[in-house]
């Protein structure tokens, strides 16, 4: 399978974007990469929450 990679990404030693293998779905991917998009992080709340904690002012 051959994925377009930028120069960062390949500098960097990231994995391909994309579908992980021929087995993934692509409803799957897209359900994955919506729900990445609403995270902070692994552990973390709604992204929405941490960047507001940077806009409040102290």
């Amino acid at each position: 399978m051959d994925r377009k990679q930028t120069e960062g990404r390949e500098r960097n030693g990231a994995e391909p974007t994309g579908k992980p293998d021929a087995l993934t779905s692509d409803a799957d991917v897209k359900k994955v990469g919506e729900q990445e998009r609403r995270s902070a992080g692994p552990d973390g709340p709604d992204a929405t929450e941490i960047g507001d904690t940077f806009k409040r002012n102290p």
